[in-house]
């Protein structure tokens, strides 16, 4: 693989995963933070930007994780892998539920703020959408690959985003340690996240769902929290907890 196709790759990983964690995890999810609607319209805009086809409804989102975190690793989680044989089995399921709420967003909570764009996510949700981001990158790449095979690493760029959920919600609960003793099977997969930007400290994260950092030992690094902390002592965000 060339050097334009690697570092096109990770910029758009974590690019694409910043978003995840930070607005559609710890903001639309959890509400861990407020942040002005000026301020939440270009989050939103840069998710659907950087998750492009893969782009992930904050609505639905917030819903299907809110689930997950009620039922964790019960037969109610909607993408507990305890009970699928394999990751695809998995991301199936969460596609198929992910997009039931998408069209009839069920079970929400009259507490929680939901971020919604109409005019974007009936767009993103229509065929012109998915074609109009294949081509592009299409287009994008034909002046980065100088061999045909390398275009088989555009289907990371269109999963992005189911792509790091799914690596998130299976090894955070199969592989790895646990600081706390908890009724379900989440963990820390790995001491200090650079991979996932914190998403893989599960087990920190469902034992204090609402705490910011999802670091809690000496050795863990969450690179995500320094992030919010620097937004917070601008006055971007205004937040319950530190």
């Amino acid at each position: 693989m060339n050097w334009a196709i690697t570092l096109s790759l990770i910029i758009h990983w974590y690019l694409s995963l910043f978003c995840q964690t930070f607005y559609l995890h710890r903001y639309s999810s959890h509400g861990m933070f407020k942040m002005p609607y000026w301020l939440d319209r270009v989050f939103y805009l840069m998710t659907y930007i950087l998750q492009g086809p893969s782009f992930l409804n904050p609505r639905a989102y917030a819903l299907l994780h809110q689930a997950h975190h009620k039922y964790s690793d019960t037969e109610k989680d909607p993408h507990s892998p305890h009970f699928y044989p394999s990751i695809k089995k998995m991301m199936i399921k969460t596609f198929y539920d992910y997009h039931a709420l998408v069209k009839n967003p069920v079970g929400e909570r009259s507490d929680h703020y939901y971020p919604t764009w109409k005019t974007l996510d009936r767009f993103a949700e229509s065929k012109i959408h998915t074609l109009f981001w294949i081509g592009l990158y299409l287009f994008l790449y034909q002046f980065v690959v100088d061999s045909p095979w390398q275009y088989i690493f555009l289907l990371v760029h269109f999963l992005m985003g189911p792509i790091q959920g799914a690596t998130v919600n299976w090894f955070g609960h199969k592989v790895g340690y646990r600081n706390f003793s908890l009724p379900d099977q989440s963990r820390n997969t790995i001491p200090v996240d650079i991979f996932l930007m914190g998403e893989l400290y599960q087990n920190n994260h469902h034992q204090f769902p609402m705490a910011q950092n999802f670091a809690k030992k000496w050795f863990e690094w969450d690179p995500t929290y320094p992030v919010i902390w620097v937004l917070k002592n601008l006055g971007l965000l205004k937040t319950q907890q530190s």
